[in-house]
């Protein structure tokens, strides 16, 4: 088979490398432009595109996927197959175009936690178990027939960053799976369940004041927020017009007369903000202009 890869961050790469390891035709991987990035703003290649040049494979990197150059280029490549891990929406003239069609590797157990961010909406959450998915693309958003799932457990002290990796991983061997299965036309994509609104479970795309904490929620919930948050995008809140990024909470049920949003310290060891039903202990935390610190490391340094 001839295949066209299609992604952009590091979540995609061991993806394109299992499939390179495994003996597949890949005739071209298709990832964004170079970006400017750190202080001197030097521009800087995607991951894929990293891989993708110590592979060997050539590299693709088109601003706009509708432009008619790019898609007359796309079509002479004769790609019996596309598949897109991390990149961004197609057009229809682009995942319809290949024979054997476009499959998209989605971090979440379809339908639940469709849209841009489902490893860390499903930690918010609370929930114990998500995986990895493969599905046909079609018109609306991760809605096309799905090809293969695996489940992964979320632990108690998974943050969205140790899921990432595993997710990552996991995706790869599912993807090296369904083109196994694809070449050998052993595929029987089924639609997805069709769920009522108020069952299913959405991943939006998160912004800065998305994750602004509320302490006006319980501790449990508060605990899984930052988690769900750590390391990216981090959440955060203000006290005394400062911010302070906030990386690891621990969650306690207690008859303590704090208000919710209330910081209480004994300046040493330890630091406490009220909940609705209790508080949670910061562990690590990094005021604006400062280091990430644990906690008693900051209160050495900064009065609170």
């Amino acid at each position: 088979m001839r295949i066209v890869f299609m992604g952009t961050p590091d979540f995609a790469v061991p993806s394109l490398e299992i499939l390179a390891q495994n003996g597949y035709e890949i005739v071209a991987v298709i990832t964004a432009p170079d970006k400017p990035a750190g202080r001197g703003l030097k521009m800087q290649p995607s991951a894929v595109k990293t891989a993708a040049e110590r592979l060997n494979l050539p590299v693709w990197q088109p601003e706009k996927l509708k432009n008619e150059d790019f898609l007359t280029r796309l079509r002479a490549l004769r790609a019996d197959l596309q598949i897109v891990v991390a990149f961004r929406m197609l057009p229809e003239a682009v995942w319809a175009m290949p024979p054997l069609g476009t499959f998209n590797l989605h971090a979440s157990l379809l339908p639940q936690y469709r849209g841009a961010a489902p490893i860390n909406w499903a930690i918010v959450n609370g929930e114990t178990e998500t995986g990895v998915t493969t599905f046909f693309l079609r018109h609306e958003i991760d809605t096309g027939d799905i090809i293969m799932q695996a489940k992964e457990p979320i632990y108690r002290n998974d943050t969205a960053g140790t899921l990432y990796e595993r997710l990552m991983h996991k995706g790869a061997q599912l993807v090296l799976q369904t083109v196994q299965a694809i070449e050998k036309g052993e595929v029987n994509p089924i639609p997805q369940p069709q769920l009522a609104t108020e069952e299913l479970k959405t991943a939006p795309k998160i912004f800065k004041e998305t994750c602004r904490i509320n302490f006006y929620q319980t501790a449990e919930n508060i605990f899984n927020f930052v988690r769900g948050m750590n390391p990216l995008p981090t959440a955060w809140t203000i006290r005394n017009e400062k911010t302070y990024k906030i990386y690891k909470v621990q969650p306690f049920t207690d008859s303590m007369p704090y208000q919710p949003g209330e910081w209480y310290t004994d300046g040493k060891n330890f630091l406490h903000i009220g909940t609705i039903d209790g508080y949670v202990a910061v562990e690590e935390l990094q005021l604006e202009g400062k280091k990430r610190m644990r906690i008693a490391e900051f209160l050495r340094g900064n009065r609170v």
